[in-house]
This record gives structure tokens, sequence and C-alpha cells, in this order.
């Protein structure tokens, strides 16, 4: 990846590089009734129980020590996870909003959580036609850390979306190890424990970041909304992989930019894919620039990003279309990021297509 798109893809991508951590939730049918069951107590005792554990994050070669603290107290969830390797990074949730903590870029970086799934599984629901793209099934059962825990394997049908395979503890239903699939089942991406505890008190000491913001950069994410956004919500998919449907539309400021970009979440109920349309670069006209003979030059602005970049276990793919970038990221396959980038156009009020 060059720098210029690491650069930019890193305003793209939600700060909550714990997205790669999210797992399935599917909906129920009569066939293969017990590992949806236990895919179920997975989501709630993500979603309701403390716990505190240490985790390997193994992805394209490297391998990260991280630390996760979740705490629901009085219907309010706060959580905390922190890179125990070096680089000191931190993110904290407060209900919907999430802080990032980045000392290696000195940048703060605020912005809300939509969806409101703990750090260790957005667990979306699955649609009616899920099975049509995913197979659900049990493995033999397993240990893991000593504890005996029931495997659940997700499996994609076509090329457009990656699988997963989950150890569950068999008491508590956490997930003690994950790891995200290609369509050929190699491993991408693993998430395995070395420690998880469930106390039933966890101090607000621990769910304090430990990071020193003197000096560093504060940056507010969020939705926007003005005729620049408006004009850009015209902006939608016209063609989409099988399964994919249109679940979020918005608009959103990106990093230091001055002008809000579309937001459109594409997903088949576990895959999902983000799509940001931004506005020109040099929307500006000259007419609104007043000449400033002690100015000194601005820098030449950024070329736009083109072609494929690599993004954790995922794709980020840019390209322009009608002088707006498009950016597609998602912890998909590549071609998944191609498709829905390629596809994307600018409708009429009356023409803008629901899905």
């Amino acid at each position: 990846m060059t720098h210029p798109m690491r650069r930019r893809v890193h305003w793209l991508v939600p700060c909550a590089v714990v997205g790669v951590l999210a797992m399935a939730l599917p909906a129920r049918s009569q066939a293969a009734e017990e590992p949806r069951e236990w895919l179920e107590k997975m989501d709630r005792a993500l979603a309701t129980r403390n716990y505190d554990g240490t985790f390997f994050h193994l992805s394209d070669g490297r391998v990260e020590t991280m630390r996760i603290v979740h705490r629901v107290r009085a219907g309010r969830v706060t959580e905390r996870l922190l890179s125990l390797d070096g680089s000191g990074r931190e993110f904290v949730r407060n209900n919907d909003e999430l802080t990032c903590y980045l000392p290696d870029q000195h940048t703060v970086l605020v912005e809300p959580r939509q969806d409101r799934g703990p750090f260790l599984g957005s667990l979306p629901q699955f649609g009616a036609d899920v099975n049509e793209f995913y197979r659900i099934e049990a493995l033999p059962n397993s240990h893991v850390l000593g504890r005996a825990t029931r495997v659940i394997v997700v499996t994609p049908k076509d090329q457009f979306r990656f699988g997963y395979r989950l150890w569950l503890d068999e008491n508590t239903a956490m997930p003690l190890k994950t790891q995200l699939c290609d369509s050929r089942g190699q491993v991408i991406e693993q998430i395995l424990f070395a420690r998880l505890d469930m106390p039933e008190v966890i101090p607000d000491s621990d769910l304090t970041p430990a990071v020193h913001t003197d000096g560093m950069r504060w940056v507010r994410q969020g939705p926007s909304h003005d005729s620049a956004s408006a004009a850009l919500s015209a902006y939608r998919a016209s063609e989409l992989p099988p399964g994919f449907h249109l679940t979020v539309s918005g608009a959103q400021t990106l990093g230091g930019a001055t002008e809000p970009a579309t937001h459109l979440v594409y997903s088949d109920g576990l895959a999902t894919v983000s799509v940001f349309v931004e506005a020109p670069r040099d929307a500006k006209s000259s007419a609104d620039i007043k000449p400033n003979t002690d100015a000194k030059p601005s820098p030449p602005a950024e070329p736009p990003l083109q072609g494929l970049a690599r993004v954790g276990s995922g794709f980020a793919f840019s390209t322009v279309v009608q002088g707006h970038q498009v950016t597609a990221v998602g912890e998909v396959p590549a071609q998944t990021v191609e498709f829905i980038a390629h596809s994307v156009k600018s409708y009429s009020g009356s023409d803008l297509p629901s899905h």
C-alpha cells in the first residue's frame, strides 16, 4: 500500500480496528439448530457479561498482544481495548461514543459507534436468506485454555465473503478462539485468548486509558448535515454481490476534511462493506479564493487514490466517479470491494435505489 493510500484509508476505516474481531449471529432455522443456539449464547455473553482478558491477534504474518475489558453496569456498557506491544494504542467506548488514542500518530480520534456491539463481536442478525450464502455447522468438541469448547464453523458458499471458525467455552459461551477464513478454508486472521476472567465487579481504573494526551491532535468524526452532504447523498451502488443490501446511509466528516463524505454500509448480515464518497478536493471555486501575495504557496493536492490496498484482514478499493473519490472497504475478499466501488454512481432523487 502506498503511503498516501495508507494515510487516507486510516480515516475511512472506523477507528475501532476492533471490528476485525466481528463474528456472526445467525437467525434460527430447523437445520443446524444447535450451532445456531450456541452462537446466540455467545452473543448474549459478549453483550451482557463482565470480562477481562488478554489475547493474541494474528494477521498478515504479525502477532499483536491485546487486552480487552468489558463492563456492563446499570445498563451502560464501557469497554477498553489496548495494545500491549508498544504502540500504546487504546480504544475506549462509552455506550455510543468511541475514543481512539493513537500515540504513534499523535492523534485522538472520537467518533460515534452506532452498532453498540461489543469489541469482541459486532453480532448482526442474519436475514431470512442467509442460508443461501453460508453454511453453519458444528465440528467435534475441543479444548482451549484447558476448557471444554463447542466448535462452530460458518462457511461461505461463494467467493464474495469470508467464513469463520469459533471455539466457544462450554460453560460461558465466550469465544476463546476465533478464525477468519477465506473461501478455501485458509486462515486469514486468528484471535486466541491467553487469559479470560469474568469478574463480578470491574473497577473504573481498569477502564481508564493510560495514554498521555498532552500535545496530541484531537479529531472528532461524526454525522454531517449540510448542502454538500445532501448533494452527495444521491450516490448509491447500482449493482451488488448476491445477498448484500444497504443498511446505513448518512454523511460523515473524515479526519481533517473540510467537506463531509457520504457513508454507505452494505451487508449480507455477516459481511459488511463501508463505502465513502468524498467531495472533489478542488470543490472551492476560484471566485471564493482571495489573492494573498504574502501567503506561502500551498502544497500540491494529493492525486486521487486508485486501486486496491490490503487493510488488516480485509481490503480497500478506491476509484474516481464523476470527480468524486469513492472508496469501498471491508473484511471481505478483494473482488467484493472492487465490485461495489465500481458500481457506485449518482442518481436523481426519484431514481435513488433503496437496496
